[in-house]
């Protein structure tokens, strides 16, 4: 039996949909699971779980383990992959870059109020550029509001550790974010206009609630 090229390509199609979906479905997810532990969105440093003393290397193992550990960064960048598909990979660098400018102004003026709530909130605002309600430029403040927040885990550390725990920051986010979107490129053609909104709603619904777990102890 034979099929034409368009019944081939749209059964390419539809077998493509079915591990972009699971795929791009499983971060939403997790973080839908994580909002079942109210204190899980605050866990940021490995040191504090390993009680480790800062040093150049444990200061670089931290940073490359950060994302991980983070759920709400974990989460933001990985919804900043879906906005990625549209646009160059130096873009997405140059939002890394905006992250680290973040952490320095933190080592330079910590204590920014109401920090982690405005953390959480950036998971609506990724939703609301995802579902085309606000332009791409507000991701460049919330990118920088995340390393921001990412730089109070060093504050009274020694220059050395600070330094390779920046490093490792930029590697792991750097990684993680390539990584996601170069798979999720390859899939592009199954990531439909109603599943990106279907992620954009989830995203938004996780942003909200934890913003609320955030101001209301």
């Amino acid at each position: 039996m034979s099929f034409s090229p368009q019944a081939r390509q749209a059964g390419v199609r539809h077998a493509r949909l079915h591990v972009v979906v699971p795929l791009a479905l499983a971060p939403a997810a997790v973080g839908a699971l994580l909002l079942l532990a109210p204190s899980a969105a605050q866990a940021h440093h490995i040191m504090e779980f390993l009680a480790l003393a800062p040093t150049p290397l444990t200061g670089l193992l931290s940073g490359l383990a950060h994302p991980l550990i983070g759920p709400d960064h974990l989460l933001f960048l990985l919804a900043l992959s879906l906005v990625g598909l549209q646009q160059r990979t130096t873009w997405m660098l140059g939002l890394l870059a905006t992250g680290l400018s973040g952490s320095a102004l933190g080592l330079v003026l910590p204590g920014l109020p109401g920090a982690e709530a405005l953390v959480a909130l950036t998971l609506v605002v990724v939703a609301l550029v995802l579902l085309s309600r606000l332009p791409r430029p507000v991701l460049v403040p919330a990118i920088g509001l995340h390393g921001y927040v990412l730089s109070a885990s060093v504050l009274g550390w020694t220059s050395a550790p600070i330094a390779t725990y920046l490093l490792g920051l930029m590697l792991s986010q750097g990684a993680l974010l390539l990584l996601s979107l170069t798979l999720l490129r390859r899939l592009a053609d199954g990531l439909g206009q109603r599943c990106s909104q279907l992620l954009a709603a989830v995203l938004l619904g996780i942003g909200a609630v934890w913003t609320w777990s955030a101001l209301v102890p």
